[in-house]
């Protein structure tokens, strides 16, 4: 019989949010059989933190587990008083690790880590980053089980690099750094005048028209598209040949898998976990966190050199094939039974 879970996270995609977690890899375990309830789906962090109190204490003689999407930062803290009462209702709870800067946190709380991680019947690492990161402190309950993508949805195309047409898709936020794209954008156009910057995402701090207006005093044609359905910019991102991403600390990007999947070579900041996703010009190309000009360089490189491309493009497809639903699920269903 297949188990009842309650899923703890940030669901927060029908107010504008990028699909996290939650969303995604629940819909997979519903599609296998599972039932699955939800916490939360409320934009406010106030009362979406109490509907996740109360709906754990509600489930917990009802479900065989609660899943608990733990991030680095603000919503550590939400992961930690879930933990809490599930230790005190006496359910058993995974420990789904997700923050990309969480390496951080376990020296920044580590009483608090300890309380939480510990106690977890599982910790779940989707990145050899983390996994490692981890590794020294719980290796008792500690499990890696990748990201994963219905890669049948992504329609592998190889494509030569021209123009270059840029494509960017993350929230809008600080950490992912989007202006260092407008700024390898600006770089670009002064040699290549048919060059073309597109942004995707949802605008998660309030900062897009900034960047907007940034890009206008530059002087750049950059199109913002705001948050678009994963099926809206796949097929956009047919018409770019180019895939760039500029974080400041990652852990596995599920976008850059993305991209990696429909055939758009990578160029990224080597950060968090992206080294342990792509290997430098093997998957894709590598340049140190904020250094513009080495990822214009990296850009330019592509420009050059077809073979380099095809062999990235080629490279990449088939490492994300690893990422694909129906190998993980396998992880997930003997993790669960």
């Amino acid at each position: 019989m297949k188990k009842r879970l309650l899923y703890v996270g940030n669901k927060l995609s029908k107010h504008g949010n990028t699909a996290t977690s939650v969303e995604t890899l629940g819909a997979f375990l519903e599609q296998e059989g599972y039932t699955v309830y939800y916490a939360s789906s409320i934009k406010n962090k106030v009362f979406r933190l109490l509907h996740m109190i109360f709906a754990t204490l509600y489930y917990s003689k009802k479900v065989d587990y609660v899943m608990i999407d733990t991030y680095s930062t603000q919503n550590f803290w939400f992961a930690y008083i879930v933990s809490q009462l599930c230790r005190w209702t006496k359910v058993p709870y995974i420990s789904k690790l997700h923050g990309g800067d969480l390496p951080r946190r376990l020296k920044k709380s580590t009483k608090r880590c300890n309380q939480l991680f510990k106690n977890a019947r599982i910790i779940t690492a989707p990145s050899d980053y983390l996994y490692e990161s981890f590794l020294p402190y719980y290796p008792e309950n500690l499990l890696l089980i990748p990201n994963s993508i219905d890669l049948e949805k992504y329609p592998f195309q190889l494509r030569s690099v021209s123009g270059p047409r840029l494509l960017w898709v993350r929230s809008f936020s600080k950490i992912y750094n989007p202006k260092m794209a407008i700024d390898v954008y600006a770089l670009l156009k002064k040699d290549f005048p048919n060059a073309e910057l597109c942004m995707i995402g949802p605008d998660k701090e309030n900062s897009i028209e900034k960047y907007i207006k940034y890009s206008q005093d530059l002087g750049l044609d950059v199109t913002f598209t705001g948050k678009l359905s994963k099926e809206e910019w796949i097929a956009r991102a047919a018409d770019f040949d180019v895939f760039i991403n500029t974080t400041h600390f990652d852990n596995t990007p599920v976008s850059v898998i993305e991209a990696m999947a429909l055939g758009l070579p990578v160029v990224s900041t080597n950060v968090g976990g992206i080294p342990f996703l792509i290997e430098n010009r093997k998957q894709g190309l590598l340049v140190e966190d904020s250094d513009t000009l080495g990822m214009v360089n990296a850009i330019r490189q592509l420009l050059n050199d077809p073979h380099l491309v095809l062999t990235i493009q080629k490279n990449a497809r088939a490492k994300v094939a690893h990422y694909d639903w129906q190998v993980i699920k396998n992880f997930w269903v003997a993790l669960l039974s």
